[in-house]
């Protein structure tokens, strides 16, 4: 081969020693890669409704009227099975209003879409059970006597567990002195909690901040530990509320509403 390359003139020769890389480009280009494309999400409050129906519903206890809104924040990706190609990465890269993250950080479950959509919706069901024993623990109710309600089942994830939690606090108990635990505000946040009302961090911050502010939310609650993610891209406008546990995220509540000072990332 390299005898007949000699024979050949210099561009000729350099053009066939340069298929193979082409050929090897093209293939790399156009190869499915482990990744998914992220965008903002929908954000639903948890102190209003979904389908007609309270997202919030509690029985065996007296429940008050609530004004401002808690809302709950989601990131749109590319489904598990899409595949996505270099081209595609490399156009959305640059694009503050999308991200480009691995699949697993997404699907950690794998499987297929359906069976991924299913584990999504088992982990809300199981996040909803958690924000809701978090809830009456913190304000010292037996989950024998009251009982909670989710409507919100649909959207996989457990990421809006710790706003869940707020939300039951607020239709019990306010801030506990007869006021709004929102002060009237839009709050937005996010958040997966524990039975004990430890707050555990999630994905998609930096995009969640910006769905919350475009449904008009200017405080949002962060995991501490992603403080520096929500920071990335923040927009203008939004208060970012580092909390570790639903008591921290009460007592940031609350000193809002005194016009206190509050952490920040």
């Amino acid at each position: 081969m390299l005898s007949r390359l000699t024979r050949l003139p210099r561009p000729a020769a350099l053009a066939l020693c340069a298929l193979p890389a082409v050929g090897l480009f093209v293939t790399v280009a156009f190869a499915p890669l482990p990744f998914v494309i992220a965008q903002p999400g929908l954000t639903a409050d948890v102190l209003g409704s979904r389908d007609g129906k309270p997202v919030i519903t509690v029985t065996g206890a007296p429940t008050r009227a609530t004004k401002g809104e808690l809302r709950m924040t989601t990131i749109q990706a590319t489904g598990p099975s899409t595949m996505v190609t270099l081209p595609e990465l490399l156009d959305h890269w640059f694009d503050t209003t999308r991200a480009v993250m691995p699949r697993e950080a997404v699907y950690p479950s794998g499987g297929s879409d359906k069976e991924i959509e299913e584990h999504n919706l088992e982990e809300m069901a199981a996040s909803q059970s958690d924000a809701a024993q978090a809830a009456l623990g913190y304000l010292h109710k037996d989950p024998k006597d009251v009982k909670v309600d989710l409507n919100l089942a649909d959207v996989g994830g457990p990421s809006a567990g710790l706003l869940f939690s707020l939300g039951i606090v607020d239709k019990l108990d306010g801030d506990g002195s007869g006021g709004e635990l929102t002060g009237g505000r839009s709050i937005a946040g996010t958040g997966t909690i524990n039975a004990d009302g430890e707050v555990g961090a999630v994905g998609g911050v930096a995009l969640k901040t910006q769905a919350a502010r475009r449904d008009g939310a200017r405080v949002f609650l962060v995991p501490k530990a992603e403080c520096s993610d929500a920071l990335s891209e923040l927009p203008e406008g939004l208060q970012l509320v580092p909390v570790t546990s639903l008591t921290d995220a009460v007592d940031a509540l609350r000193a809002l509403n005194r016009g206190e000072k509050v952490p920040s990332c």
